[in-house]
């Protein structure tokens, strides 16, 4: 069995990879199996971000591995205007629906009851299959991986302190 403790840094090559759902690449306990078909059994640190499409873990052998968003069934919201969206954005949200946000986009696990509601509010929703990398919360403690595009987005997480004013 690959055993593997920890995340590591981006890498030019890796030996394995995991093709893993949104759901499991949130666990930090988890029995899985590579690409190859060799079992895994994965004991991260507790309370970190969700492991993201393009990470790299070290199994306790020196192996690393690659981490990849397994395509699964999802949601592909657009709508008329930004407003719209927004909306759109606000209802998921109120649900605490796990939602990734693109530009002029909205993508989250297919759910007819969702579905339907979002197309009452006027958006189009159209079923993909996709990899799912939903946001991982404005609270959330941890740390943020930058990506292109998001460097402006590269804060220490910090909690609200409600009726305290700065």
């Amino acid at each position: 069995m690959l055993v593997i403790h920890e995340r590591t840094e981006a890498q030019a090559s890796w030996d394995e990879e995991l093709l893993l759902t949104f759901e499991a690449r949130s666990k930090s306990r988890l029995r899985c199996f590579t690409v190859k078909g060799e079992d895994v059994g994965l004991f991260l640190e507790r309370g970190q971000p969700p492991l993201r499409d393009g990470d790299f873990l070290k199994a306790q052998d020196g192996r690393v591995v690659r981490v990849c968003a397994r395509p699964e069934a999802l949601l592909h919201v657009t709508c008329a205007n930004a407003f719209e969206l927004t909306r759109a954005a606000y209802h998921l949200g109120n649900r605490h629906v796990a939602l990734q946000v693109g530009d002029s986009w909205l993508r989250l696990l297919d759910d007819y009851v969702l579905q339907a509601m979002l197309e009452q509010l006027g958006a189009r929703v159209e079923a993909v299959e996709a990899g799912f990398q939903p946001e991982h919360g404005a609270y959330g403690g941890g740390h943020h991986h930058s990506h292109q595009l998001e460097a402006d987005f590269n804060y220490a997480p910090r909690l609200h302190q409600f009726g305290v004013r700065r």
